[in-house]
């Protein structure tokens, strides 16, 4: 059985949210922190272990744990292993922001995380606090170069374009001309509570885009197991620019992921109208057929495309509920 919707678009990569904590206070995010919900219990580790054996059964052989901030599960190292078990996960990545990496990354490699993408919006000191409340850019940097040292295999940087504050291609290039990471610029997405920052601050991505070409860039064919990044490289660059548009022309048409919430839904798209609870059914592997009933039927109403271009954010309220 393969996950296949009525677009012929094949979903072999699970983005699997553990926790809608985090730590920081992006602008673009949570600006005034995390606000705690009652009555939210995430997902255990037996329930995550359902979700897997499941969706690995259907043919996903890439998943990524997302959050909030996922490493502030008490229990990352005994998810992470648990993921790794699975033969058929062939990569095993986390989106963070690097709060906890430097003391953990060789105990998170060793438990099989392959593949790490590190929040870091700003090189600038200044801009980078501005942004996400937070005084730690030197010690994401040196998160960086300990990914590498440790031997992960794709080393990603996360950058959120906004509009007049960390736009300028230049001051990212000399530092990925010797580094072999990807940096991604991702376009400001409008959610249910970002309006004005979006209004204020968004900017398409088609601008880095047109000076990445003028200056000799060149497109990548892209692996059928990577996200929506547009990846562009250049002779004289050990690095990667990477380019996600959601607000581009057919965006859609290669998508390859479905989302698991934090608490056990199946959201077909990050700004759809709706999602599908699973949690009933992931109490004990007897529930198996029937949860795949359910994840196939929510295939059934995956729209061809979003409505962000229409100002249409679905139920997404900020970008912590499903991990962006």
């Amino acid at each position: 059985m393969q996950l296949v919707d009525y677009y012929q678009r094949r979903f072999q990569y699970l983005r699997l949210s553990i926790t809608e904590l985090c730590n920081f206070q992006c602008q673009y995010c949570l600006p005034y922190g995390y606000q705690s919900k009652k009555g939210h219990n995430f997902l255990s580790l037996s329930e995550i272990d359902h979700v897997v054996a499941t969706f690995t059964e259907l043919g996903v052989s890439k998943i990524r744990l997302t959050g909030g901030e996922p490493t502030l599960r008490r229990d990352f190292v005994d998810i992470l292993s648990l993921i790794s078990s699975y033969s058929s996960v062939k990569e095993l990545a986390i989106t963070t922001n690097g709060s906890r990496l430097l003391k953990n990354i060789h105990h998170w490699h060793q438990a099989g995380l392959n593949a790490i993408n590190i929040s870091i919006d700003s090189f600038s000191p200044h801009l980078f606090k501005l942004i996400t409340g937070q005084d730690k850019l030197k010690e994401l940097m040196q998160c960086v170069e300990k990914s590498l040292e440790v031997g992960i295999k794709k080393v990603k940087i996360n950058t959120v374009l906004m509009k007049s504050m960390n736009d300028n291609l230049d001051d990212y290039l000399s530092w990925i001309k010797d580094k072999p990471v990807e940096l991604r610029f991702i376009e400001l997405m409008e959610t249910g509570e970002s309006s004005d920052i979006f209004n204020r601050y968004h900017l398409s991505g088609h601008v880095i885009e047109a000076q990445l070409i003028a200056q000799g860039w060149q497109l990548q064919l892209k692996n059928p197991l990577s996200g929506p990044a547009k990846v562009y490289a250049h002779s004289d660059y050990q690095g990667k620019i990477g380019l996600i548009m959601p607000y581009s022309k057919d965006f859609c048409k290669s998508c390859n992921r479905l989302r698991v919430s934090s608490i056990g839904k199946l959201h077909y798209c990050l700004f759809g109208e709706a999602a599908v609870d699973l949690r009933d059914l992931l109490q004990n592997s007897a529930q198996k057929q029937q949860l795949i009933t359910r994840i196939f039927a929510s295939l059934k109403i995956k729209p061809e495309k979003h409505l962000l271009h229409v100002h249409n954010v679905g139920m997404t309220g900020n970008l912590s509920y499903i991990g962006g």
